[in-house]
């Protein structure tokens, strides 16, 4: 005959209630008739502003093992069974396990804040102290608290990489000398204003006598030339004009939300009559003009970039022609496509709202020594 497995011996244990402390930190005992008789120094330290002791368990917790548990004689029903204990004051819950105690005078709850833990830690400001050193909460902030600094690192890192990637796409969109666009620039916002089928506008320009002045003072005053005449493009167009430069001497704005044809020409004229006051440079003044030519989306039936950028260089040269330091729209067939001559309509054309070329632009001198 098989012998019967021994039973098992019931051990009573006397335990300090600084040692309970250290294994069960967050321990309740509580009595027969379901008053709270000790509680360990975490637990207590959840409810400081409002003692445990002497409290019934039923008036700080809600029991609930499936359903509810109202009496002491349901917890020893569920001795041993995983419970929830969630607070009546409504400050979360808790994990617990009921044990009787070897006296018979009531039970030992052993809580713990289960997934909670991370939010408890930072609500009731804990700390290691305030586990038993075999919680594996502990590990888990630790793990926690790493997981956390190397994600800030990482979002700082990517931050990072995207401010200079938005850098390094700003650098390779713009003169480095003028700080304008550049011809990427230009032709992305082109892409895009097409795509969209909005209307625009183009104004192609041309320094007049910017040739002279490099060959006369230098290529330090070309260049300061050039940095002057970006300065008129911002003073003269609008804040959602975009301003380019595309050659040397070369620039072209982009109207995407363009006025009418005299506004255009206004327009035209404010960049003109700034280009045309006298440049100071080390002791000479540098004078310069500009020729524009204009082209319109809407002149035409169907938008093509190459062709459009084609009748603004040829209305820049009919300016050049025509004496320089004007404007010309580029004309179109009446079918919307273009026949590759300006439509003649200039400064003359328009009076007041055209560009009145004053006669000193005109002249090929263009440096001479600063009066006085």
């Amino acid at each position: 005959m098989p012998s019967k497995p021994p039973k098992p011996q019931v051990v009573a244990l006397q335990l300090h209630a600084k040692s309970l402390d250290a294994f069960m930190p967050m321990f309740l005992v509580v009595d027969m008739g379901g008053r709270i008789t000790a509680a360990g120094k975490t637990i207590a330290k959840l409810f400081a502003a409002a003692p445990l002791i002497g409290k019934s368990l039923f008036a700080v917790f809600d029991l609930r093992r499936v359903g509810p548990i109202r009496t002491m004689a349901a917890v020893a029903a569920r001795a041993g069974q995983p419970l929830t204990l969630t607070r009546c004051d409504g400050g979360g819950a808790l994990r617990g396990l009921a044990m009787p105690m070897a006296d018979g005078q009531g039970f030992l709850f052993n809580l713990s804040f289960g997934i909670g833990v991370i939010d408890a830690v930072r609500q009731f400001g804990l700390t290691d102290a305030d586990f038993a050193a075999t919680d594996l909460a502990i590990e888990m902030l630790y793990v926690v608290e790493a997981k956390t600094a190397v994600m800030g690192e990482l979002g700082r890192l990517n931050h990072s990489l995207k401010g200079a990637k938005s850098a390094a796409e700003a650098r390779a969109m713009t003169d480095t000398l003028t700080g304008l666009g550049n011809r990427r620039a230009l032709d992305m916002a082109l892409a895009d204003v097409i795509a969209k089928g909005g209307r625009f506008a183009m104004l192609h320009l041309d320094l007049d006598f910017f040739k002279a002045v490099n060959d006369t003072l230098g290529h330090a005053a070309g260049d300061h030339v050039l940095c002057a005449a970006a300065a008129t493009l911002r003073e003269a167009t609008r804040g959602h004009d975009l301003i380019t430069r595309v050659g040397g001497d070369e620039f072209v704005i982009l109207l995407t939300r363009p006025p009418d044809k005299p506004g255009m020409l206004r327009i035209a004229n404010r960049i003109i009559a700034g280009l045309e006051v006298p440049i100071p440079w080390e002791g000479q003044v540098c004078r310069i003009s500009g020729s524009i030519g204009i082209v319109v989306s809407s002149d035409y039936a169907a938008v093509q970039e190459a062709a459009m950028q084609a009748d603004a260089d040829a209305a820049l040269y009919a300016s050049k022609r025509a004496g320089r330091g004007q404007a010309t729209f580029a004309a179109v067939r009446p079918d919307g496509r273009p026949d590759g001559r300006p439509d003649g309509i200039s400064a003359a054309d328009v009076g007041d709202a055209g560009l009145g070329v004053d006669g000193t632009a005109q002249g090929t001198v263009v440096a001479m020594p600063r009066a006085g």
